[in-house]
This record gives C-alpha cells, structure tokens and sequence, in this order.
C-alpha cells in the first residue's frame, strides 16, 4: 500500500486551514544533551520525494535533505530546550515546551498544527496529534529531518568540550560505550542528572 504522506494537510486544507505546520523533535531518550523541535510549514508545490521520517533514513540522505527542506519551506522554527530545564520540568514538558517554542520561532504563523506524537502543545491553536506522525505526515516528516540534524550537529560540537564522552558517534544516547563512560568518568554539566543511568553517578 503506498502512503499517502499528505493526507492529514490535505484534510486540514478541507476544513479551511491554510498554513499548516508539522512538528517533530529530536532527544527525548538521551541521557545528555538538550532536547530539540522543529516545525515545518510547507508549500502545496512541495516536491522532494525522500523526505520521511528521519530515523528511516542515514545521516547522509538527512544531511542531504536538511537544507532543502529549509529552502523550499515556506517558514522553518526549532526550539531548543537544555537540559537545565529538562531536569527542572521532566523531559516530557521539556519536549513540548521546545515543540510550542519552534512554532513561536516560525517566521508566519500557522493556522493549524499537526504534531508527531499523543500529546498536545501549549499554543492556543487548532492541532492534530499523530502518534508515530513523522511516517504518517509529509510536514511532520520534514520537521522530524530538520530536528534531529540540528541536535546531532549540536552534540558534534559538544564532543569538543566534552570528547571523552563520545557524543558525536552516539549523539548522548545510552549506548554500551556511553554508559561506560559515565561509570569511567562521572557526569559532564550536559548530562540529564534527573535520568537513570546518569543520577546514580552524580558526585555532588
């Protein structure tokens, strides 16, 4: 069966919505690093035919794809929310906390969101939730692409502060490797102290 990856946009468009906007984000499972979202409005002539949920596709095709999707996007916001305020309000609102600041960071504003996932975002705006969303929308898609670059590029340079960690092969996710450098090492001040597998660590 082929996917029809713009059928929640077309629907929207049915009711009257004109600027629709798909939002992903990037990090919620990671023991390290900020959590990241992007929201994406794109134009009805969009065409780029490999755009799909990021984590189908390699680091390569997402890098590929990441700039033009800005280009042909007719507005691209992220939100990023560090781990400061991830430990402070839980990841959980920390993911939505930085999906409702990519919108706000969206040069128009849209009239109607479609978000990847059950959970809606504190914006007072007309929205859809889409569990499992960037492999059902087109707009969520490019927001997942766009979102998950831009934090892998941030954990890369990271990796230059902190290159005992190894953030930029495992982007701060539990990996055998990472977890042993925690043991090895302790926390670094990007770790998520409020998370299992790093507080059992904390010196403080």
């Amino acid at each position: 069966m082929i996917r029809d990856l713009w059928a929640f946009e077309s629907e929207a468009r049915k009711s009257g919505y004109l600027l629709i906007a798909g939002i992903d984000e990037a990090g919620r499972g990671p023991l390290a690093g900020p959590v990241v979202s992007a929201a994406v409005v794109l134009p009805e002539t969009f065409s780029i035919g490999d755009v799909d949920d990021s984590k189908k596709l390699t680091p390569k095709k997402r890098a590929d794809l990441f700039p033009r999707i800005q280009e042909a996007a007719l507005a691209v916001g992220v939100g990023i929310v560090d781990v400061e305020t991830i430990d402070r309000i839980n990841i959980l609102q920390a993911a939505l906390l930085s999906m409702a600041k990519a919108v706000g960071n969206l040069a128009i504003q849209p009239d109607y969101l479609l978000i990847d996932g059950p959970f809606q975002i504190p914006l007072d705006l007309p929205q859809n939730t889409l569990p499992k969303g960037d492999s059902l929308s087109i707009s969520i898609a490019a927001a997942s692409i766009i979102a998950k670059v831009t934090r892998d590029r941030m954990m890369v340079d990271f990796d230059r502060t902190y290159p005992e960690y190894g953030f930029s092969k495992h982007k701060g996710y539990p990996t055998k490797a990472h977890r042993a450098a925690i043991r090895k090492l302790g926390c670094s001040p990007i770790h998520r102290k409020t998370f299992k597998g790093v507080k059992e660590y904390l010196t403080e």
